[in-house]
């Protein structure tokens, strides 16, 4: 071993050699042996030598341990490299060179920056997963019980993250797409519930807490079993809307559900009992939908309960009403049809079809819309059979008319003072000159009246009576009336002439005594509208009119409206057994 004996000037500090020579001048001084010194020395290069090793061997431990750093580093590289994907933006050296340390230094600045890109990609990676674990746990029902989630490092390329967005994306739409089915139930749900009367909040709550309107469109569940439980209710809640609407169901409390017949039987009881508009208008909710689909129903309370309920107490109500009604209904279309044949001058027996009907509704044999309908039929016939003697009638009150005329032209020509300068002469003698003129249509008159009569009868097999007299007969008797007033008119006439050609003779030939005048001669005064002589139509033709209606007063000298009896109860009567009522021997005082 090379012992320096000088100090190191660059350093300035104790050397080796300068050691080893120190203490060889401490052995000289102490006068140690050659082989103790020896000795000695070589027990110091042993130690130097263990020294050395020691170092040697941690340096080689550092070398190794910066090998393995180094080897770590490029594994990580490549490993982050790998999970990262290839598109990445960080350099990366090609190959290494140098020593060791300076390709950990090269390493590390690529080593930090994927380290950080890789933070990044798995807080994505975790978002994305977040979410799609979330939506899946809403779908299947069991959000509420999903543990943390691991992201797998092995594999954070973008493609991989492309594909959970992907997936994300179709969840979403999913969501959305059930979100919306779950909104539409509900809807459905309510509206379903508004119109069967249900409360809608607890029908809800029973499917699910968060499908309530309180809670917010996101919180709400959209899980199969909400799907499914949804669409279970609204099929419950249809079949029961249909039931209500269409069906009969006997429910626990006794409730029948059959709105659409409660609006039929309440319609039927109305037209039956003819209730007013105003009192039909408080139903309108029942009755309007009465041939509604189940699907067209859907008013708010439209199938209420209650409002079931309400409408069965009228139909009771009604129900128990019908008797007097239908009485007061039939009674009253009865005297519709006696009215109407009281206008064409038809006689009936309205005491017995009252009665006959009252036994009827009282009986409970007949139902009561046959009777209406029969009653109606019975007055349309009688309004044909107005109608069809319309135009005879009308014919008969202008002869009536003419022959009141009649009466009071012979009451005027019988009056001696007509010509005097009273107050209304003048219009006596205008109305004298028309009743004249109207007097001389009677034969006219009766003609027509007779030929359109025949063809009546003719048409229908049956005679035309007026107030229960053919009218034929009346029409011969007044003919013959008519006849013997002109009869005794033209003798009157003759009479007088006969007697103001006596003063003349006596005048030229000279007086003669005239025979006596029989004591019971006197001036004849026929029979007139009101009993006298004018030829009006004779009230003994009307049959015992003063028992089968009333007549009108003096004043305008025509008939009142009888009460008359229902067609079904009227005989067809030939003109001859109708002609044998009538006497002609009998007086026959005109109708008034």
């Amino acid at each position: 071993m090379a012992v320096t004996d000088a100090e190191n000037p660059l350093l300035g500090e104790t050397t080796c050699g300068s050691l080893m020579q120190k203490l060889q001048e401490i052995w000289d001084e102490v006068g140690e042996s050659d082989e103790e010194t020896d000795k000695m020395l070589l027990q110091i290069e042993q130690e130097c030598l263990d020294v050395y090793k020691r170092k040697v061997e941690q340096a080689a431990t550092s070398r190794a341990q910066l090998l393995q750093v180094l080897s770590d580093a490029k594994l990580e590289l490549s490993t982050l490299v790998f999970a990262l994907g290839d598109k990445i933006l960080v350099d990366i050296p090609e190959k290494a060179s140098g020593t060791i340390k300076e390709q950990l230094a090269a390493i590390a600045p690529a080593l930090k920056q994927l380290w950080k890109q890789k933070e990044e990609r798995v807080k994505e990676f975790s978002d994305v997963q977040s979410h799609i674990q979330k939506i899946c746990g809403e779908i299947a029902g069991n959000a509420s019980e999903l543990g943390a989630l691991a992201v797998d490092e092995s594999d954070l390329s973008l493609k991989k993250l492309d594909e959970y967005q992907v997936k994300l994306q179709e969840l979403q739409k999913e969501k959305s797409d059930r979100l919306h089915k779950v909104l539409e139930f509900v809807s459905t749900v309510h509206d379903l519930c508004a119109v069967l009367g249900m409360d809608f909040f607890s029908t809800v709550n029973e499917v699910h807490p968060s499908l309530d309107d309180t809670t917010g469109v996101q919180s709400k569940s959209i899980s199969n079993d909400t799907l499914s439980r949804l669409a279970k209710t609204i099929s419950a809640l249809n079949e029961d809307k249909k039931q209500r609407l269409h069906k009969i169901d006997i429910c626990p409390y006794g409730i029948i559900f059959i709105l659409q017949e409660l609006a039929t039987r309440l319609i039927d009881l109305w037209n039956l009992m003819d209730t007013p508009e105003e009192e039909r208008r408080l139903f309108d909710h029942v009755t309007c939908n009465i041939s509604s689909s189940v699907d067209e129903v859907t008013m708010p309370g439209a199938l209420a309960l209650d409002l079931i309920e309400q409408a069965e107490t009228e139909v009771e109500q009604l129900d128990q009403l019908k008797p007097s009604r239908m009485k007061e209904i039939t009674f009253k279309k009865q005297v519709e049809l006696e009215e109407i044949f009281s206008r064409v001058h038809i006689e009936i027996d309205p005491e017995a079809d009252r009665e006959k009907i009252m036994a009827l509704i009282d009986s409970g044999n007949v139902e009561p819309t046959e009777l209406l309908a029969d009653m109606d039929n019975q007055i349309a016939k009688a309004k044909q059979e107005a109608h069809s003697r319309k135009e005879i009638l009308d014919r008969v009150e202008k002869w009536m008319s003419a022959c009141e005329e009649e009466s009071w032209l012979e009451d005027y020509n019988r009056d001696e003072h007509r010509y005097n300068s009273s107050r209304g002469a003048h219009l006596n003698l205008k109305r004298a000159e028309k009743a004249r003129i109207l007097v001389n249509k009677i034969p006219g008159m009766i003609d027509t009246l007779v030929a359109k009569t025949r063809v009546w009868e003719e048409a229908r097999g049956i005679t035309f009576t007026y107030d229960g007299v053919p009218l034929l007969a009346m029409l011969d008797e007044y003919a013959m009336l008519r006849q013997e007033r002109e009869e005794k008119r033209r003798l009157k006439d003759q009479k007088k002439f006969s007697e103001q050609q006596n003063p003349e003779q006596e005048a030229i030939f000279g007086s003669r005594p005239s025979p006596a005048r029989a004591s019971g001669t006197k001036k004849m005064v026929g029979p007139r509208a009101n009993g006298g002589s004018n030829g009006t139509p004779s009230k003994r033709l009307s049959l015992n009119a003063s028992q089968n209606g009333s007549r009108s007063g003096a004043g305008d000298g025509r008939r009142d409206c009888t009460k008359l009896a229902s067609p079904s109860n009227r005989v067809s009567i030939s003109k001859e057994d109708a002609a044998s009522h009538v006497s002609g021997t009998d007086p026959v005082p005109a109708s008034s």
